[in-house]
């Protein structure tokens, strides 16, 4: 809203945003945005891998059997099935992972965490961590991160995603 329009009509019940909240808003979103562009950066700049391909990895080596169902782990990377398809793609062809039918279900397909696969994982691993602590981490000074996990958890909560 400009300084110049007229404030609506809201519903009742429901008031405007305050200073503060509006800026915790626009910070959220902002940060929503650059934060993965730069941690992917840093990852491209000191390891040659993507978020995205970190991610996989990272998800896949904390599942039982090193396994994930390819929907589950799409999923959980918040990308398409065909998106983790062709990545899933990419990261067979460098032997990071390999792809099997599932046992339980003819149809489905698991990724399956090689051991090079984890090697580059944990390659990886000091360069997404020093990416972290520096572009998340070092601004929240004495912040109570178990408030503020709980907080982003319930917050993703509302939109159905996992926790």
């Amino acid at each position: 809203m400009s300084a110049t329009s007229p404030d609506p009509v809201l519903p009742p019940g429901l008031t405007a945003l305050t200073a503060q909240e509006e800026a915790v808003v626009r910070a959220l979103g902002r940060m929503l945005v650059v934060l993965p562009r730069v941690m992917n950066a840093d990852l491209e700049k000191d390891r040659r891998m993507s978020l995205s391909e970190y991610s996989v990895l990272r998800h896949l080596s904390e599942s039982p059997d090193d396994r994930m169902r390819m929907s589950e782990l799409a999923q959980a990377c918040d990308m398409s099935l065909s998106g983790m398809t062709r990545l899933a793609t990419k990261l067979e062809s460098l032997g990071y992972l390999n792809r099997v039918k599932c046992d339980e279900d003819a149809r489905g397909w698991n990724a399956v965490l090689t051991d090079a696969g984890l090697a580059r994982l944990r390659d990886a691993w000091p360069s997404h961590l020093a990416s972290v602590r520096h572009h998340i981490f070092d601004h929240l000074g004495d912040l109570d991160l178990d408030r503020l996990a709980t907080a982003l958890n319930q917050i993703a909560g509302d939109f159905g995603g996992p926790r």
